[in-house]
This record gives structure tokens, sequence and C-alpha cells, in this order.
């Protein structure tokens, strides 16, 4: 099994450990995505909806409550689906698959929607490649993701500690403005939000990311437990960045919208 596969496993059974756990940690993952939908034009009325990486499938019924239409869940976590299907009756139909790799029709969708997932993709050009084949003309793929900056904190406080890759890399904005460009799409608009949370203590915040699910899955991450001294000198190493707010955490999020072109 390749590294890649091996990561996207790893992707799906961290987050489908975390579906009981997810919405209760995820309020600046719905600050986000409603940040997103409200980007989307009033007067848009998409048809056949997706929401792509539905995970605990919020914003599947958020769709679903905005545009009176059914609204299909896609994730790689069936865990993430098993709990959407549960807490979502008016939505589904709920599908196990790839963003890299839709089981979907060419041209069979209005409006992809997808908050805070694609980051997980290794290659987002292919993420790109399958929305744009699949949906119909003058169909939009409304997505967010992390870029370069987000959690930096953290990964400054790690490296201080040791020499592992601790914290997720990001895509910087550069290269994801050349891609977006590059992606066939006749418009697309990338804006960069920066949200700044903070977190009493540490424990808070890796507290926050084990409910989330949202665990590292790079190469070069360390192997096993992380030792206590390991983690006091990580607490020592943050505590600079502390406040008058507490321990800061910044997210760089890019909101992306991409119309693809008549026929």
């Amino acid at each position: 099994m390749t590294e890649q596969a091996i990561d996207k496993r790893r992707i799906a059974e961290s987050f489908g450990r975390a579906a009981t756990t997810y919405d209760q940690a995820a309020a600046f993952q719905r600050t986000v995505g409603g940040n997103l939908l409200a980007r989307l034009s009033a007067d848009y009325c998409p048809v056949a909806i997706a929401d792509l990486g539905c995970g605990t499938g919020y914003f599947t019924r958020a769709l679903h409550r905005h545009y009176g239409r059914p609204v299909m869940g896609i994730d790689l976590a069936e865990g993430m689906l098993q709990f959407a299907r549960d807490a979502s009756p008016d939505c589904g139909p709920w599908v196990t698959a790839d963003a890299e790799a839709l089981p979907l029709r060419a041209g069979s969708q209005d409006l992809i929607f997808s908050s805070l997932a694609l980051q997980w993709c290794a290659h987002l050009q292919r993420a790109l490649n399958e929305a744009y084949r699949t949906l119909r003309p003058g169909g939009c793929l409304a997505f967010n993701t992390l870029v370069e900056g987000s959690l930096d904190e953290l990964r400054q406080a790690w490296q201080q500690v040791d020499g592992f890759v601790h914290v997720n890399r990001f895509m910087s904005e550069t290269a994801l403005r050349e891609l977006l460009a590059d992606a066939g799409f006749a418009q697309y608009r990338c804006e960069i939000e920066q949200h700044l949370l903070h977190y009493g203590q540490l424990s808070e915040l890796t507290r926050e990311l084990k409910a989330l699910g949202a665990h590292n899955v790079n190469p070069g991450r360390p192997g096993g437990l992380t030792g206590r001294a390991r983690l006091r000198a990580l607490t020592e190493a943050y505590e600079h960045f502390r406040d008058n707010k507490g321990l800061p955490a910044t997210y760089q999020v890019a909101q992306i919208l991409l119309i693809k072109g008549p026929a």
C-alpha cells in the first residue's frame, strides 16, 4: 500500500472515531462553513447539490434548509456518514467516496459545497478536476481550505522541542491561487480569512484537535506516544505566545467559489 493510501486510511479512521465528539468541538468549523455558504448568491437556485466531506452532516442539513432540496452527503469516513445518516433523516443519499475519485456522473451536479475537507487531499488538483467533471455548465464548486500559516504557533512550539512533523502542512496561498487559475473554471474568487482563537491552556487546543479528528497525517510524523517530557517542553514553548486573551491559535482560511463555464 502506498504512503498516500495509508494516509487516506488514517484520515478516514481518525475522523470516523471523532464522529460523536466532532460537533461539540466544531464552533470554528461552523463559523467558516457559514461564511462560505453566505458567499453564494442569494438568487442562486441549484437543484442537484452535494456536500463533499460532509462529516456529521451539519452543512448537509444547512444546505437542505437553505435551498429546500435533497442534498447528497459524501465523505471518506464511514463513521462520519453513519452519524450523519442518523442525524439527518431528510438528507441523503450518503456516499462513501474520495474527493479525488467521485462516483458521480459527469455533468450531474449544480452545486458542490465542501467546508474544511479538501485540505486532506494529497492532490488538490485531482479533486478540482473531479468537481469540474461532475458539475453541470454554470455549476459552482464552493469550498474552503486551510492555507499556510494555520496553527503556526503550534508548529513553531514543536520546532523548539524536536525535529518531527507534528502539525499538518498546508498549501501556500500563492500555490493555491496558481492551482485555481489553472483548474479550467470560467470564474473563480478566492478570499483569505484570518481567524485567531484563544485557549486558556495548551491542553484545551490539543483536546479540541483530537475531538475533531484532525490528527497529524504527514510523512515525518513521530511514531508512538508523545512522552511527558516532550509535552512539558511543548507547553513551555507555547507559553511564549500567550497574550492578554490567552494562548493564540491562528487559522488562515481560503474561501473559494469556482464557476464552470457554458458547454
